[in-house]
């Protein structure tokens, strides 16, 4: 399977930035070939055509999920791009889990009628570089992908 992480931060080598080589190495570990890409709100994502999995994640910023991803889900082609994709989402974000789920995470779903949704995180600050919990996303994206491809009659 070949996944890519596309995310925004707002600084080189912070917690988004680790937690997604985090995520990343995790799914090597299974078998995955992973790329990463920083989100820009004006690219063109015809690329994530190559792809089976599209992991989109990002901090949240003053009650809005950082302006990048957004941007990219409304002013480019991203949306499209990932109808019919396997995706998962996921924030890093200071506030409570249940305040984020509530109000930030749907400002990503949104923007992505016709995807599979195959898990959501939302990542507290202390669980950004928490490897059992990195871990546990990870397997319930790979066991929903299993499912998935399954279903699809793509996999036995």
């Amino acid at each position: 399977m070949k996944a890519i992480i596309l995310y925004d931060s707002r600084s080189e080598g912070g917690s988004t930035d680790r937690l997604v080589d985090a995520i990343g190495q995790k799914l090597a570990g299974k078998g995955m070939d992973v790329e990463k890409a920083r989100c820009r709100a004006q690219a063109d994502y015809s690329f994530i055509s190559e792809f089976d999995l599209v992991i989109m994640g990002a901090p949240v910023y003053y009650l809005m999920v950082s302006s990048q991803l957004l941007g990219a889900l409304i002013q480019s082609n991203l949306s499209s791009m990932l109808k019919n994709k396997n995706t998962a989402l996921f924030l890093a974000c200071g506030s409570p889990q249940p305040m984020a789920e509530l109000l930030y995470m749907p400002q990503m779903k949104m923007n992505l009628q016709g995807s599979r949704i195959l898990a959501e995180k939302v990542f507290a600050p202390a669980e950004t570089s928490d490897m059992e919990v990195i871990g546990e996303y990870v397997d319930t994206i790979y066991a929903e992908w299993l499912k998935e491809e399954e279903r699809r009659g793509k996999r036995k």
